[in-house]
Parts: structure tokens; sequence; C-alpha cells
């Protein structure tokens, strides 16, 4: 049986992918230990050229990767280079680690006795990716996990199942043994249960998902419930600080990328600007000018930065995150509501505590303005939020930068640079409500190897009874 994605922009269908059931998931994990039994057992500069092909690979069905995401998920032709671009960065990331794996030997107060400390793989491992930079996060819920020895399993996300079915065919052709890299597709209705199904499963033994905090909360509760470790990167509201003495020009360009790249569709996407109020009228006017001059267009013309949303559900949200805010004293300085998935850039002005965005994660082109009074005020509302991902100060002064950047409870934090910046070897994730673990570079080792004490007896043995 098959399910059907439609194109949301045009309601045709973009995909055809086949509708998994929970009672297939065994069979999946146990084809994935298999591959597991040998990949596991493949040397680490053997490991590592498998993992270049792979890169290869994925970037030589370019086109396809484009057409996929121009389909399934209404992306730009750029954003999804992007993605691939990143993507194909990252498999080489991984790629470099595999000699990296390394252990210890610690000092043993028993003679003789020779204590190490070895990383060893762990198994297989579940990755959950979403929809919204698809060949990114895809790549990046298997790409480290392979590199330390592991068999994966990529669960696809529902909404762009041809995408990321895309990467396991080009990780299939770089060599990788059988078994070691399995997908599963399936209809949304099915997710709970084809999920639940996968983290019950003794064969699977750890997990890492990216997605909402809601779905997040469930995975976590499920694998606790199994003692299985998760990788939780989650939802975000990015704060943009842009204090008394910043260049006002130049934060302008970073808000605009961090509030509308990919529709402000990403985790890291800025959705809170705050400004301190002897330069926020400055700011908005500037800001404004900016917003209005970035046009929203269909993505398959290519005319435009801005392409659709995901769905009309966002459009939706958005909707009603305006009409709060407006309602209750807010005003519009750039865009308007939306009536279809192609939605213009927006900016509300005037955002206090008391409105729904000023605190729930928008996930679309709209970003909020909410003004303070000095920097222990930025600073405080910064952290007044569940979430706790990326965030951003603007300042001339950089000492003054990195100060305010350690007391904001995130992540991520960048000085004078935009909410958005991802890059292979960079420890990603977050604190709060975004989850907890880091994705990337050597953090990654960590969270995809069992960390092993192993001694070795090198003199008779001396015991009290």
């Amino acid at each position: 049986m098959n399910f059907e994605r439609k194109n949301p922009l045009t309601g045709d269908v973009a995909s055809q992918s086949i509708a998994m059931q929970a009672e297939d998931m065994a069979a999946i994990a146990e084809r994935a230990q298999s591959g597991f039994k040998v990949w596991s057992e493949v040397g680490p500069n053997a490991r590592r050229a498998v993992l270049h092909k792979a890169a290869s690979a994925l970037e030589a069905r370019q086109q396809d990767f484009v057409d996929a995401m121009m389909a399934e998920v209404g992306a730009t032709a750029g954003w999804a280079m992007f993605n691939l671009g990143l993507a194909a960065s990252m498999l080489r990331e991984a790629a470099s680690l595999t000699t990296q794996i390394g252990g210890e030997t610690i000092p043993s107060d028993k003679p003789g006795c020779l204590a190490m400390a070895i990383r060893q793989p762990v198994g297989v491992i579940l990755g959950i990716a979403p929809w919204n930079a698809p060949i990114i996060l895809g790549v990046r819920a298997v790409s480290t996990a392979l590199a330390c020895g592991n068999a994966v399993i990529l669960k696809a996300s529902e909404l762009c199942p041809r995408t990321h079915s895309l990467i396991i065919e080009a990780l299939e052709e770089a060599g990788f043994p059988e078994g070691t890299v399995n997908i599963v597709t399936n209809a949304p209705e099915d997710a709970g249960e084809v999920v639940g199904a996968l983290i019950d499963h003794p064969l699977v033994k750890r997990i890492n998902f990216t997605g909402s905090t809601e779905v997040g909360r469930i995975i976590a509760q499920r694998a606790g419930a199994n003692l299985k470790p998760v990788l939780l990167e989650l939802g975000g509201k990015a704060p943009m600080l842009v204090l008394d003495d910043a260049d006002l020009d130049e934060a302008v360009k970073a808000a605009a990328f961090g509030a509308f790249m990919n529709q402000g569709q990403i985790c890291m996407s800025t959705e809170r600007l705050i400004v301190d109020e002897s330069v926020a009228d400055s700011f908005a006017a500037k800001f404004a000018e900016k917003v209005k001059s970035m046009a929203t267009g269909d993505p398959r013309e290519g005319n435009t930065p801005l392409g659709a949303v995901v769905d009309q559900n966002t459009v939706s949200k958005v909707n009603a995150l305006i009409d709060d805010a407006v309602a209750k004293g807010a005003s519009i300085i750039a865009g308007q509501k939306g009536d279809s998935v192609l939605m213009a850039a927006t900016v509300v002005d005037h955002v206090t505590a008391d409105m729904n965005i000023y605190r729930d994660e928008s996930f679309g082109p709209v970003v909020a303005i909410i003004r303070a009074k000095d920097e222990a005020d930025a600073i405080r509302i910064a952290n007044d939020s569940e979430y706790g991902l990326s965030a951003a100060v603007f300042t001339k002064d950089s000492a003054r930068g990195l100060k305010v950047a350690r007391q904001i409870h995130s992540g991520i934090c960048h000085v004078n640079g935009s909410t958005v910046h991802d890059e292979a070897q960079m420890p990603f994730g977050g604190v709060g409500a975004s989850g907890y673990g880091r994705f990337g570079g050597k953090a990654g080792i960590d969270q995809f190897t069992e960390l092993r004490w192993i001694t070795i007896e090198t003199e008779k043995g001396h015991f009290p009874i």
C-alpha cells in the first residue's frame, strides 16, 4: 500500500511512497542489526572512503533533490541547493571523524592493572528527521552514527518521503554493507504506531529526533520507558538582541536573513527581535524597508527570495498570531496576513509579553519586534522563553557582545551574526524545550558510541579473601 504527498502549492501529487506499518518494523530492525555486524568490523579508513563516496553520490542527485523539495515542501531552488551542499559537507565531516573515535588510558591504583576507556559502536540507531531542511537534517540523523560504525534506520517525514528516500539511495550506492542503511516511510495516520514500534524494538539502541517540542516529549517518554538514550533537537524562539551601539545596517541584514530564510521554517529562525528602545525606531524603519523589498512567489519560477510555506496549517497559525498581537496593541509595519501558502514576509512591532507571538513558535514568515529598556532588560526578555536553541547579539563592542552572549540561555549564540548558522563540525543543539544532546563534529561521537572501561591485569592477583 502506498500513500501520497501533495504539493502544498498546486495540490498535485508530489510523491508516492510505501505506507509501512508497525508490524513491518521488526524485520527492518533485524536487517539493520545484520548490517551492523558487518559494518562495525570495517576499519576506520575504509569507513571514511565509503562516506566520501556517499557525499559524491548525494551531489550527483542534485536535480532530483531540487525537484523533490520543490514538489513536496514548496522549497525554492536556492534552499534545496543549500541543503544539498551542507548535507554533503556533513558526510565529509563524518568521514573525517572515523579515526578520531579515541579513548584513553587511565592511571589505576591497582598494581599492574592497565585501565582503558574505549569507545565502541552502539548498534542500530534510529534517526527521525523533519521536512523543513530535509536533506541537511536527514543526513545529520545518520552520518556521524555511520562514521562510528553503527547501522541506521532513517524514519522519513511524511511530508517529504521522496526527498528522504533519495538520501538512502545515495548511501546505498556508496557501498555500505547490506542492511547498514535503512529507510522507513509511512502514512501520517500511522506515524505514532510506527515510531513506537521502532523505539520499543530491543535491537534499536538509541534514537535521535529533530522536530517539534511536543513530539519530542512523547519520543523521550517512550524511549525513557525503554531506558534508551535520546538526542533531541526541538523547537525554538530565537532572539536577536540589537543593543544601543549596534551597527543597524548589519543588524537589519542579519535579521532579514534569520527571520525569513526558508519562509521562517528553520529551527534557528529569528523569531524575536529584541531592540534597545533608544535605537528601536531607527531599526524598525530600516528593517521594514528591507522586508518590503523581499517578495514571495512561486518557487518553481525562481524569481523571489521567499517561496511557499509547507501547508495551510502554517498559514492559519501565523495569521492567528498576527490577529492576536494586533488586537492587543501591536502594529504591522511590513507584510500582512496570508490567504495562501505564498505568505508575505511580515513584521509585527511593539510586541509585549501578553501577546501569543511573544512566546509561541510561529515557524513561518513573521517576526516580532520587542522593545527593551536597556541591555539588562534585553537579556531578561531573551531568557523569558522555554526555548533555548539559537540566539544572536549585535553590538560594536565584541567584549560586550561576548559578555551578553554568555548570559543568554541557549545552546548557540552568535555575536554580530544571524541566528541561522550551521556548520557540520560545530556542536549543534539546545537547552530547555529546545532539547538536549549535540549533533556535529566530535560532540557527535559521544552520542553515537558507548564508552567502556576495560582493564588488563599484567601481574598476579592479590585479593583479601
